[in-house]
């Protein structure tokens, strides 16, 4: 009898594994290559174009690009002001970039790299995102609690819609809903992709101030980085938290890849931490991975499974005065640069 629930359990491990559709590799991750880049500006989120190679970095006031196979730089995406984040739309040829202190989003040419216009959206944009479906752009504004809804062909606005709270990162399940992470009362939004219209609000406790969030499409599963060291994850039909598990301090992004079945949080205390499901509900932590200190965005390449992390060396904080009693500590110029974490053989 023992035997027999033994090989049951195995059995059932490989149904659900061949139901993820992943490879289930037990080697752990390393941090294999940095790469010096420098540059003045700090940054935020990453991008990567799986297809065209490409990776799109953002530099305060411009987005660099770089080739995602040699890391050479390829380009860049001028005229920037504050950009956060960059949505990429490869059916129409064009990308969008979230500009948080001009309250714009640039529309470029994916080719080029050139600028083909700009459009005003809310008060400080910070994650944008390309809905697929109905061909829309979703840019979210943190000052002013609201999403921006653009036509990502003619680049007019459709639609601006509340949202009761500061959005922080999307995504699509690419067949009609939205997901986007409210930080300041620790809940996701779900949103018509057509309309932008709010359809549900889904409380995230335990989990506090929600970041980042990446989505496993074919499962149902939301995975949101939050503040107290955990990423929830969330039934993507009911709302409902199935798991929590643990991970490092600092989080701002997350990413799932559908090839490997493992999702990661970029941790800003300079861990790289790696989950994979043991069944629907029950989620384990796979590795810590060391990177650097301030890794906390990160973008996935799909074909190759790696990672890609940016970071900056960082000196001690000023003097505290009245009007900055907490100041931050500046970043030492040209410290900027990239950082590689792939699985290993």
């Amino acid at each position: 009898m023992r035997f027999h629930r033994i090989a049951v359990a195995a059995v059932s491990a490989i149904v659900f594994g061949a139901a993820l559709g992943m490879a289930r590799p037990e080697a752990p991750y390393k941090l294999v290559q940095t790469v010096a880049v420098g540059g003045e500006g700090g940054w935020d989120y990453l991008a990567i174009d799986a297809a065209a190679r490409r990776l799109y970095v953002t530099r305060g006031n411009r987005v660099m690009v770089f080739d995602t196979d040699t890391l050479a730089r390829v380009g860049e995406i001028p005229g920037t002001d504050g950009v956060h984040g960059v949505a990429l739309a490869p059916e129409l040829g064009r990308g969008f970039t979230s500009n948080g202190r001009a309250s714009t989003v640039t529309i470029f040419d994916l080719k080029t790299l050139k600028p083909l216009g700009e459009v005003k959206v809310g008060e400080n944009p910070d994650a944008i995102l390309y809905e697929g479906r109905s061909k829309q752009v979703f840019a979210f504004n943190g000052r002013s609690a609201n999403v921006t809804v653009l036509d990502a062909e003619t680049g007019k606005v459709r639609a601006t819609v509340a949202l009761g709270g500061k959005p922080e990162f999307a995504a699509t399940d690419l067949n009609g809903r939205v997901y986007v992470n409210i930080e300041d009362k620790s809940e996701t939004v779900v949103l018509d992709a057509g309309s932008g219209e709010v359809l549900k609000r889904w409380p995230l406790a335990p989990c506090e101030e929600p970041s980042g969030m990446a989505i496993d499409r074919k499962n149902g599963r939301l995975f949101v980085g939050c503040h107290n060291r955990m990423m929830a994850v969330v039934d993507t039909a009911s709302g409902r938290v199935v798991a929590t598990p643990a991970i490092g301090e600092g989080v701002d992004a997350n990413a799932f890849d559908p090839g490997t079945g493992l999702a990661f949080s970029s941790n800003g205390d300079g861990t790289l931490t790696v989950v994979r499901a043991e069944t629907p509900d029950r989620f384990v932590v796979l590795d810590n991975v060391a990177t650097r200190p301030r890794a906390r965005t990160m973008a996935l390449d799909e074909k190759t499974h790696r990672l890609f992390l940016a970071t900056a060396d960082f000196g001690p904080p000023p003097s505290p005065t009245a009007d900055q009693p907490h100041p931050r500590p500046s970043m030492v110029p040209d410290s900027f640069k990239l950082l590689v974490v792939a699985p290993q053989p």
